[in-house]
């Protein structure tokens, strides 16, 4: 093969040879995201069965509370935390839990933990707004709209996914709050930034407008009381 044509062969083949080492990422072949749902099927129907007999009323929950070395868990967001939570309580949020956040919060998986979230109390729709799908608040399509209505309000609260997770990460002495409490009732104690500057006060004395933009939902939500 003469000079000429190995000289012609170089010069198509380096510019090829260098698409190929510098080849755009979004033509790249990744691996299968790191997700389960068949993990995650097989941890909430071991989870249903355990968490049946850990289901505690206020009172309970106050006193369990109490006891040495037990930890009120709020899995709520920063900011809403910051404002207002139960006294005494731990926070990290369920966008941050992995196994060495909550190794770090709780060392020991055998501690005992206790759960609530926005979906236990009432009368602050602010700071504990309800986590649920109303379908008489959908807008749309006149008759799509109709159908979806007529469906019961399904609840989409944190304490589900909390539990799950927990259990899923070796937590096991977990306990959840299981009724709706009055933010004003008596036996609750708040901390929190609103709480410092007096700022949490009976539904009908809070914030203008509180009690009405909350009743469509309250409303909705009434049928399953």
């Amino acid at each position: 093969m003469n000079v000429k044509i190995l000289a012609a062969l170089a010069i198509f083949l380096v510019p090829m040879i260098g698409w190929a080492q510098d080849t755009p990422l979004s033509l790249a072949k990744y691996p299968l995201a790191k997700v389960s749902f068949h993990d995650f099927k097989e941890l909430m129907a071991e989870v249903e069965t355990h968490r049946e007999s850990r289901l505690i009323d206020f009172d309970t929950f106050l006193a369990m509370g109490k006891e040495p070395g037990v930890v009120i868990l709020d899995t709520r967001s920063s900011f809403r935390f910051e404002r207002i939570h139960l006294k005494g309580a731990k926070h990290l949020a369920f966008t941050d839990f992995t196994q060495e956040n909550l190794g770090k919060l709780i060392p020991d998986p055998a501690t005992k933990i206790l759960i609530y979230c926005n979906n236990n109390f009432e009368g602050n729709q602010t700071d504990f707004a309800t986590k649920a799908f109303v379908p008489n608040l959908l807008t749309g399509p006149k008759i799509a709209t109709q159908i979806v209505s007529q469906e019961k309000p399904r609840m989409m609260a944190l304490n589900i996914p909390s539990y799950i997770n927990l259990y899923g990460y070796g937590y096991r002495n977990v306990y959840e709050l299981h009724e709706l409490v009055d933010v004003n009732d008596s036996r609750v104690e708040f901390e929190g930034s609103i709480v410092a500057n007096s700022a949490l006060r009976p539904l009908e004395q809070g914030p203008e407008g509180l009690e009405q933009k909350s009743k469509p939902l309250q409303q909705k939500l009434g049928r399953l009381k």
